[in-house]
């Protein structure tokens, strides 16, 4: 958005306001170097797993509907306040995520856990179910002991059929995925002792 930015007068100090108007300049390069070395970045082949749905089990090819893009959200479960938090996020998000790319939730629970819990917090997400984190571990989203990390893989579906992955980006306090992180920013403190609750 062009002229979105204002002078940017954040209170009474011109020197410390000129060094975060400074600042945040520098941030956004690098958050554009980033993007075009992530694009710099080759396809990488990914298997076509299956995963499991409450219909029971389907191809990660099957998930992509009329798109051919795919974000893939790997979820650690109802157990997890903040991967609750993230995925409560992408709920107003959705309709305009899905107009560009298919958008499905995974997380270790069953099918019918995930669709008890997504009631519960009024998810209208597609869920699949890992639950012996397969897809996560070769997508470099569970450890070799089988602990769950947050992130999102980006997949693409070949006219052939075959997938790839464009690009992936781990979750955590202070990523670009979650609005509260810089709201709380704002804050005298920052985000405090805060934590989410489920």
């Amino acid at each position: 958005m062009e002229g979105s930015r204002g002078p940017g007068r954040y209170g009474a100090d011109p020197r410390l306001d000129a060094e975060i108007e400074e600042l945040e300049r520098r941030i956004e390069t690098l958050k554009e170097e980033r993007s075009a070395a992530r694009r710099c970045r080759g396809p990488e082949q990914i298997e076509d797993f299956a995963v499991g749905t409450g219909e029971g089990p389907r191809r990660l090819s099957e998930l992509f509907g009329e798109h051919d893009d795919l974000l893939l959200v790997h979820n650690m479960g109802r157990t997890c306040a903040y991967c609750t938090l993230w995925a409560d996020g992408f709920v107003g998000l959705l309709p305009h995520l899905t107009r560009r790319s298919a958008f499905v939730l995974m997380t270790p629970d069953t099918p019918e856990v995930q669709r008890e819990f997504a009631a519960s917090r009024g998810w209208p997400f597609v869920m699949v179910s890992d639950p012996t984190r397969e897809v996560a571990r070769a997508l470099g989203f569970a450890t070799e002991g089988g602990v769950s990390l947050p992130g999102v893989s980006a997949l693409r579906r070949s006219s052939d059929g075959s997938l790839t992955r464009s690009g992936r980006a781990e979750f955590g306090p202070g990523d670009d995925y979650c609005a509260v992180w810089p709201l709380f920013d704002l804050l005298p403190g920052g985000s405090g002792e805060w934590v989410p609750q489920i």
